[in-house]
């Protein structure tokens, strides 16, 4: 079995104008981010994959605002993150807390993953 690294940025929080109700695209609002890549392990005394690199692709994603859905960002990410060289797979969780609806909750999720989990 060939080794693999994981690596999650858990957590990750954003304000982003985000939605398809009028005032969901004129105020910003929290989103909570996962971002998970599986990767080939560097060598020994190579460099592996830089968390500020996934930090800023997930941030420009979340700046090119405003933005309509959830999983649109989760399905940027994915493929933001497969475009990274030593990665093989990738899993995005959006999280938006303030959804918009008659009833309590504590957040809407999506969760999009592609490629090679090991």
């Amino acid at each position: 079995m060939a080794s693999s690294l994981e690596i999650t940025l858990r957590n990750m929080l954003f304000h982003a104008r985000v939605g398809i109700l009028p005032h969901e695209r004129e105020l910003a609002q929290p989103l909570e981010v996962d971002l998970t890549v599986w990767a080939t392990p560097p060598a020994l005394g190579a460099i592996g994959i830089d968390y500020r690199d996934l930090y800023a692709m997930t941030a420009g994603v979340l700046a090119n605002e405003p933005l309509l859905l959830i999983e649109t960002i989760a399905q940027e990410l994915v493929a933001g993150a497969l475009v990274i060289e030593q990665v093989i797979g990738a899993r995005a969780a959006v999280r938006k807390p303030h959804v918009a609806l008659p009833g309590l909750l504590s957040h809407a999720e999506v969760v999009i993953e592609d490629g090679v989990r090991q």
